[in-house]
């Protein structure tokens, strides 16, 4: 559920562990609705943080794939007025100008910027133009998260928009590194990201998997078929994509348990719905390890287990407990023509006191072993 992610972010760290990580995956038959995703996320962690309900002071945005006029827009519309943004939220974007050529080529860009038509852009949107250095990029959000208002330890939010942007300029090991790295930074109180997994090696996509504590993926509603033929008058598969998909959670719990959730997301207009549903059979399914061989019983099976005697279990019918001792010796056991040397019994007396007291018989293991001696079995050694 889109909630207890939400939630789960929103508590933040517990003293002495990384802070709680969501990885949000998504393909390109729905890659619009995974962004939707993603901005739901984002504005309500800000809502949380505006409000003081959230270990996090502020939400520290690091946008790749939209422009930072899209979360202000966004969040705009969910009510969060411009003071409380201006308050919690910064941006760091490096979608405007990635590697710093606009900057060389408009000259006038500092007076274009300032006739635009939101007026918070200056104070909450910070232009980055390396996106190619990874430590500077690190430095960058984690200066901008110092920046919030609050007394003692002050926390914040990162969200990253995406790691499939990121990976065009960086290397997988280099971004799980900074991944890692503002995890386990003090001051970091949670994070999430996106990925397109569609558009990397299922190991890579797997690699950021490993790094969160939930992953969550938006589906498609409708699988295309290429034997399905279109209907006049209904909507397309793709069409049906683009308002509706399948919104699935894996939760790690702290305790260590696993949990699957199961949403619909939906689409209208500029809202993103998320409508609860029980966990259906197919997430059980998906749960049961494929294997060749069924790891249930049978009702015969478990009859024919409970019938089993076991070899040295009594039956209480009165007769004295046989107990093979493993160890008669050769000749005795050539004395008695019935006896093999798979089934060599010895008839043990149970006594008839409990009071009676308890010996210790020695057996040799054969009729060669030598008996004890106390003599020093390195006399014979010169020394």
């Amino acid at each position: 559920m889109a909630e207890a992610a939400v939630r789960y972010l929103r508590d933040g760290r517990l003293e002495g562990e990384h802070a709680p990580a969501l990885s949000v995956s998504g393909s390109l038959q729905c890659c619009p609705l995974a962004a939707r995703a993603m901005l739901h996320v984002t504005a309500a962690l800000a809502s949380h943080a505006a409000s003081g309900k959230s270990q996090a002071r502020g939400l520290v945005i690091v946008a790749f794939d939209r422009s930072p006029q899209v979360y202000l827009d966004f969040m705009r519309r969910r009510g969060l007025d411009p003071n409380t943004f201006n308050r919690c939220v910064r941006i760091l974007d490096c979608y405007s100008d990635p590697i710093g050529w606009k900057q060389k080529i408009q000259s006038q860009q500092h007076q274009e910027s300032s006739v635009e038509p939101c007026s918070m852009d200056k104070e909450n949107v910070t232009i980055f133009r390396s996106v190619k250095d990874v430590d500077k990029l690190m430095c960058s959000i984690i200066d901008l998260g110092r920046g919030f208002e609050g007394e003692d330890k002050i926390y914040f939010t990162i969200a990253i928009d995406s790691i499939s942007s990121m990976l065009k300029d960086a290397s997988v090991s280099s971004i799980s590194g900074l991944l890692s790295n503002l995890r386990s930074h003090d001051q970091t109180s949670s994070i999430f990201w996106l990925i397109h997994s569609d558009l990397h090696e299922p190991k890579f996509s797997r690699a950021f998997e490993c790094l969160s504590t939930m992953v969550a993926s938006v589906e498609p509603a409708v699988v295309d078929s290429v034997y399905e033929e279109e209907i006049p008058g209904n909507m397309s598969f793709l069409e049906k994509n683009y308002s509706n998909a399948k919104f699935y959670v894996r939760l790690k719990r702290r305790n260590g348990r696993v949990k699957h959730l199961y949403e619909e997301l939906h689409v209208e207009g500029n809202d993103v719905k998320f409508i609860s549903s029980s966990v259906s059979a197919e997430v059980n399914q998906n749960l049961l390890p494929k294997v060749q061989f069924n790891l249930e019983l049978s009702e015969k099976e478990r009859s024919d287990r409970a019938n089993v005697v076991l070899p040295f279990e009594h039956q209480g019918k009165g007769e004295p407990i046989r107990i093979y001792d493993g160890r008669r010796s050769l000749p005795e056991a050539q004395q008695d023509p019935n006896l093999t040397a798979s089934a060599i019994l010895d008839e043990v007396k149970l006594p008839k006191s409990a009071t009676s007291k308890g010996e210790i018989h020695y057996i040799r293991d054969s009729d060669d072993e030598q008996p004890d001696s106390d003599e020093d079995p390195d006399d014979d050694l010169d020394i």
